[in-house]
């Protein structure tokens, strides 16, 4: 196997599922490759995603919001992970993913909800992009190779649960 595709998932597609898939790539050393979109996505990527990813160096030229749709799809990149980074999106109905990929829900407070002045907003940014690139570097620690699918399963949801009591209000 050459890597792994994961995928994030969330409602909008503006911001968490983003900064995980801008993140997982920047890190994931070759062995992954960063996927996500959206139940409803809001046809752009937030501002405020953008400028943290830049100041940490990560490349954004890629990234768009899209529908979980396009990787429905006969022909899409088989999934081996499927993350639900939004309470929303771990409700909703997903589609069917060929391959049967893990799937775990990690749930991160929405910054693009967040109002009031930029200084607010990007705090509750930078927490979420904190939150995610912390779970993200446990995943990348995990001897994928060497657990078993439950095993996995319950190390990739124990992950989910880090940093939860991070709010990003």
């Amino acid at each position: 196997m050459d890597g792994f595709n994961v995928l994030f998932l969330c409602t909008g597609n503006s911001a968490r599922s983003i900064l995980a898939e801008a993140y997982l790539n920047a890190r994931g050393r070759g062995g992954f490759t960063g996927y996500s979109a959206g139940s409803h996505p809001t046809g752009k990527v937030n501002p405020f995603a953008l400028e943290i990813l830049a100041r940490n160096r990560i490349e954004t030229s890629n990234l768009r919001s899209k529908s979980w749709d396009e990787f429905a799809r006969p022909g899409a990149p088989r999934m081996h992970f499927v993350f639900t980074v939004c309470d929303q999106a771990a409700g909703e109905v997903c589609p069917v993913w060929p391959g049967q990929p893990v799937t775990a829900h990690w749930g991160v407070d929405d910054p693009a909800r967040v109002e009031g002045v930029d200084a607010d907003k990007r705090k509750a940014f930078m927490r979420a992009f904190t939150v995610l690139s912390t779970r993200i570097n446990l995943f990348l620690n995990l001897p994928l190779g060497k657990l078993d699918r439950l095993v996995l399963k319950n190390k990739l949801d124990e992950i989910g649960r880090s940093g939860a009591g991070e709010k990003a209000r």
